[in-house]
């Protein structure tokens, strides 16, 4: 399964909205310029995202977008499926094989299960794990 560039614009787009999250509005424009991303194209995206009741329009000279919820009870597979439709890596029929059927949907849970575990909170609070080992020599 491939994201697309909507899937991983929006992640991005919900992203710095959970980090503002409590500070008001935060207009598409300032997104586009700090991500250097195209605002027209992320318009495109909010609606939907609007439309799925995750995020909420505020209108005026100061408005723009905020989360609908808190951050910790968005997950990045509320996002994706908005965005990229049902999660699935093939198209399988039922003329498919047995032991290869059961590996698709293997595949197809395990992908739910990362997307559906993570939240934008895990998202925006993310350190990255240092997989160097600090040795000490003594001589």
């Amino acid at each position: 399964m491939k994201i697309s560039t909507k899937g991983r614009y929006g992640l991005t787009i919900m992203m710095e909205l959970a980090a503002k999250f409590g500070e008001g509005p935060t207009s598409l424009k300032s997104i586009a310029e700090k991500n250097q991303l195209s605002e027209h194209y992320l318009e495109q995206l909010i609606a939907p995202l609007r439309n799925a009741g995750l995020v909420k329009s505020v209108r005026g000279a100061y408005g723009g977008y905020i989360l609908s919820r808190d951050a910790s009870e968005i997950t990045a597979g509320d996002i994706i499926r908005v965005l990229e439709g049902p999660i699935s890596p093939v198209d399988f029929t039922e003329e498919d094989d047995p032991a290869k059927r059961d590996l698709w949907l293997r595949i197809r849970d395990g992908i739910a299960e990362v997307l559906d575990s993570t939240t934008l909170e895990d998202l925006i609070t993310f350190e990255e794990q240092s997989t160097e080992e600090n040795y000490m020599f003594y001589i």
